[in-house]
């Protein structure tokens, strides 16, 4: 995972680091020759020109002008100023604590595009509230894609979790408000609503949306976002937000992302959590986001 990102970045420090060895003080003109080499590998890696511009303001930030006494743990210096640049961009939430402090039931919309796996991580994060004490109810409100019910049927008898559907066509909204009522009266925690993938350009389908958020209020729209597509994740967050106000995100097939750029860019553009990352086809490759562990994964070698 990340492992392209994780080289470039390490090779790129060290690069850095074995520069500096002998200089006593860094002036700025110097400073960005050595950080070209390492913007051009952040930019090949999915990250956001946006997010670079800012890594590079807080590296000059800490180490411009700076003395570095002769002796120096210099690759670490820069690991470090790094490393709180790279955590900076990022807001932690457990998802988990925050349904259990609230109000019952729980209401999460997942919002995105098509392809993305937005149906099987919704059964991911069944099987993860499971384990964690939390029962689930499903909305089936895709009605829009042929067989949409039918593959979130199959996940909801596979993992013995109630869903609540109306037929093909069916107004999206109506089965949100149906799902949510059942979790009142059955005294369920959580309504995991599935809504349509879709595309910001198809204004119905959009419009859809906006009407399944205003009547289902839920207390979270999380983003499902494809990390393998790079900096279009970006783009895709920005439409849907305009639409649907995001809380946070959730980014799939991280286990086949080399690069891991996509991620930095979602999390500082949103400014929202990332609170989970795809890892598998199985229901338990889902991985709890950290950024204390993301940034670790980066930066070790």
């Amino acid at each position: 995972m990340f492992s392209f990102l994780k080289k470039k970045v390490a090779n790129n420090t060290r690069k850095i680091s074995e520069a500096l060895k002998g200089e006593v003080t860094l002036d700025e003109s110097r400073l960005e020759d050595l950080l070209f080499d390492l913007e051009i590998s952040l930019i090949e890696s999915d990250v956001a020109l946006e997010v670079v511009d800012k890594i590079k303001d807080d590296l000059k930030n800490s180490l411009l002008g700076k003395t570095f006494e002769r002796g120096s743990d210099l690759e670490e210096i820069v690991k470090s100023a790094l490393r709180d640049s790279l955590k900076s961009m990022f807001i932690d939430a457990d998802l988990v604590e925050t349904i259990k402090a609230g109000k019952r039931p729980f209401v999460i919309a997942f919002i995105g595009v098509n392809g993305t796996g937005k149906t099987t991580t919704i059964a991911k994060i069944a099987t993860a509230f499971e384990k964690e004490g939390l029962s689930s109810v499903i909305a089936a409100c895709d009605t829009y894609r042929a067989g949409a019910i039918e593959q979130i049927e199959q996940h909801a008898e596979k993992l013995g979790v109630r869903l609540i559907k109306h037929g093909p066509g069916a107004d999206a909204a109506a089965v949100a408000f149906d799902a949510i009522e059942h979790a009142r009266a059955k005294d369920k925690d959580v309504v995991l609503i599935d809504t349509a993938g879709r595309m910001d350009t198809n204004v119905n389908l959009m419009d859809e949306l906006k009407k399944v958020v205003r009547i289902a209020k839920p207390n979270r729209v999380i983003f499902v976002g494809d990390v393998l597509t790079g900096n279009a994740v970006v783009d895709q967050v920005l439409a849907f937000n305009k639409y649907a106000s995001i809380d946070g995100a959730i980014l799939t097939k991280a286990d086949a992302d080399a690069k891991g750029g996509a991620a930095i860019s979602v999390a500082y553009i949103l400014k929202k959590p990332i609170y989970y990352l795809g890892t598998g086809q199985e229901y338990g490759d889902l991985l709890k986001f950290s950024s204390e562990w993301f940034v670790d994964e980066l930066l070790s070698e």
